[in-house]
């Protein structure tokens, strides 16, 4: 066996067998193949053999070349899945990870999650997760919130009957009132994925979301997955799965939406709850211009 053909062993296991998204297969692979060039590595059992201070030692050198601490973390997630991997390759019927906590991550002031840090929130949860299908199910949700603007209730409020989804969404908010929303493309297509592999029967007047045994997706599993992701990204408290309907508020705003359409699309019953939105932006503003500035 070579270095290539390992990395292209754990490439098909990332997309056949665990069903990961583009951009975590290429995150995870290229931490696999730092990795294997660095230590020479070419088989799996060589792999295996791979323990906590091997990876404390290479994440050092790592860090030497100006890698942060939110971008170690993510690092290391991936390379523990890798080495979990190739233990079970190598016949270890327990085939678990080394045990290496992260590095400490400072918690900076709140802020707004960026699109960035939105996208990657969400394909982390379904990195973390530990059945593909709920990795999947976590994605969608928190990119329905994101990138639709839904309240948690609303995403778990969803049916059968909502998929496929097209590019709209038509969805029942406080009140009963209904308004209807965009659906991005990686929306879809991480709605498409969790329906492809979702253990239960989706009936059109069942459940959308479920949770490990069946019954509907609690709130809290939601915010629980969130919460491993923040930490792991070093985002601070405030990185709430609601915090992504804020954010996905202030963005539209931030790129020219008026707040009348940005009422209807949040479902807000009346003008002055949306308006927070615009001090958010002019709060962003001021803050982006005091660092440029000469003289800020």
């Amino acid at each position: 066996m070579s270095a290539g053909e390992i990395i292209s062993g754990w490439r098909v296991h990332l997309e056949s067998a665990r069903r990961r998204s583009p951009h975590t297969v290429r995150a995870y692979v290229a931490a696999a193949e730092r990795l294997v060039a660095a230590n020479g590595l070419a088989d799996w059992a060589e792999v295996a053999r791979t323990e906590a201070h091997h990876l404390r030692t290479h994440l050092a050198a790592r860090r030497a070349e100006g890698l942060g601490n939110a971008s170690a973390a993510r690092e290391l997630s991936a390379l523990k899945a890798f080495i979990a991997f190739a233990r079970s390759e190598a016949g270890d019927p327990e085939a678990s990870a080394p045990r290496l906590r992260g590095p400490r991550i400072k918690k900076g002031l709140p802020r707004p999650v960026t699109p960035d840090e939105a996208v990657n929130i969400a394909e982390l949860v379904d990195g973390l997760a530990g059945e593909d299908w709920i990795g999947a199910r976590d994605r969608a949700v928190l990119l329905l919130l994101y990138g639709s603007g839904l309240r948690i209730a609303e995403a778990l409020s969803l049916t059968g009957r909502d998929v496929p989804m097209g590019e709209v969404l038509r969805v029942t908010g406080k009140g009963g009132k209904q308004r209807v929303v965009p659906v991005l493309p990686i929306t879809r297509a991480a709605v498409a994925e969790y329906v492809a592999v979702c253990p239960w029967p989706l009936a059109p007047g069942e459940p959308l979301f479920r949770g490990a045994k069946g019954g509907p997706l609690a709130q809290r599993m939601v915010q629980r997955a969130m919460a491993q992701a923040r930490r792991a990204l070093g985002l601070p408290d405030t990185a709430t799965p609601h915090a992504l309907r804020h954010s996905f508020a202030t963005h539209l705003l931030s790129a020219g939406a008026d707040l009348r359409s940005l009422q209807e699309l949040l479902g807000h019953a009346s003008l002055g709850s949306t308006q927070i939105y615009t001090r958010v932006d002019a709060a962003s503003l001021l803050d982006n211009y005091r660092k440029a500035h000469p003289r800020g």
